[in-house]
């Protein structure tokens, strides 16, 4: 239960010193399905449902990337948790930048994925992508949402089901609140507070998240380490998941 009274559905899974792995925009902790149990060699993973998704509960108010933190920080009180590597991907990745400015004494690691610093000072997507998300015809803004995720070879092996493309339970009062968190994020003037050990990750091909964030993030963040992983698209963790998660257990291992 967060301090104003909103109930969050949190999983832990695994065993060893835990790993917080956070979710994009619109999404629950299926959004990790296919890859958590890479980490649990060597950690016990995290998730929650952010709220307005999943199990947790679904308040008709204001959500903020902050308030997403705070939620983190009350999932960890709950578990007597007082400090955790954390691993946010998309707007995960900007709700982890947030906990790692305001909360530093809770956050041991951070690795930030496909994400952004916000604000008037992040890249934007092109117009084209905008256009090819909000087209008319009955799924066809599915399948350029697809396409932004994965490689065309990746898609054509794996037909899914596809857990990175939103919580398919949602209200829509919870969705004008979760893409009004993400657009109202700017973080640029705490980022050169965060002294936590971090590394930023990004597909060099990803258009849905400017791929030129990762370079903005890394530069900002003091001694942040920066790793693009070629030709990979939004969804990098889960389609080059061999490639990425040893490099995120390496760093964590060694930071």
């Amino acid at each position: 239960m967060t301090p104003d009274g909103t109930r969050i559905a949190y999983q832990l899974q695994g065993q060893g010193a835990p790993l917080v792995l956070l979710a994009g925009q619109a999404n629950n902790h299926h959004w990790w399905d296919a890859i958590r149990a890479d980490f649990h060699p060597a950690r016990s993973t995290l998730t929650l449902d952010y709220r307005g998704t999943g199990d947790s509960a679904k308040p008709d108010t204001p959500y903020s990337t902050e308030l997403f933190a705070q939620d983190v920080i009350a999932v960890l009180d709950e578990l007597g948790i007082d400090r955790a590597d954390v691993y946010g991907t998309s707007m995960g990745g900007r709700v982890a930048q947030q906990l790692a400015a305001r909360h530093p004494h809770r956050v041991g690691a951070l690795v930030l994925g496909c994400t952004s610093p916000g604000g008037t000072h992040s890249v934007e997507r092109g117009n084209d992508v905008r256009q090819a998300l909000t087209q008319p015809q009955p799924g066809a803004a599915r399948q350029a949402l697809l396409e932004l995720m994965y490689t065309p070879q990746w898609l054509a092996s794996h037909p899914g089901p596809h857990h990175t493309l939103g919580d398919p339970g949602m209200r829509a009062h919870a969705r004008r609140h979760h893409l009004a968190a993400s657009n109202r994020h700017d973080v640029w003037d705490l980022l050169p507070d965060i002294s936590t050990p971090t590394l930023v990750l990004h597909g060099s091909d990803d258009l849905l998240n400017p791929t030129a964030n990762a370079h903005l993030l890394a530069d900002r963040i003091p001694n942040a380490r920066l790793h693009l992983i070629p030709e990979a698209r939004h969804a990098y963790f889960e389609e080059f998941r061999t490639h990425a998660g040893p490099l995120v257990l390496d760093f964590l291992t060694t930071a």
